[in-house]
């Protein structure tokens, strides 16, 4: 009897290490979720930014490019 209960405590004590174990892990995904996360999102709003003045600037020169060559168009257009 007194055998069977050790073993039935040394196995409860291996499950709630386990247990603890799991708990432990799901501690340190949360953690590195809230650490990495941040930086992730910090690196795409940083691509994204630079993405859209990009976009910002190629419309502006393409708006410059079109005024150009209305001028010239209205200056070949009076010269005839």
């Amino acid at each position: 009897m007194e055998g069977e209960n050790e073993r039935s405590q040394i196995k409860k004590m291996k499950e709630a290490g386990e247990l603890i174990r799991g708990i432990a892990i799901i501690i340190l995904v949360l953690a590195v979720l809230l650490i990495a996360v941040p930086f992730v999102l910090g690196a795409v709003g940083i691509v994204v930014g630079f993405l859209v003045t990009l976009a910002i600037f190629l419309i502006k020169a393409a708006i410059v490019v079109a005024v150009i060559y209305l001028v010239i168009v209205g200056i070949r257009a009076v010269l005839r």
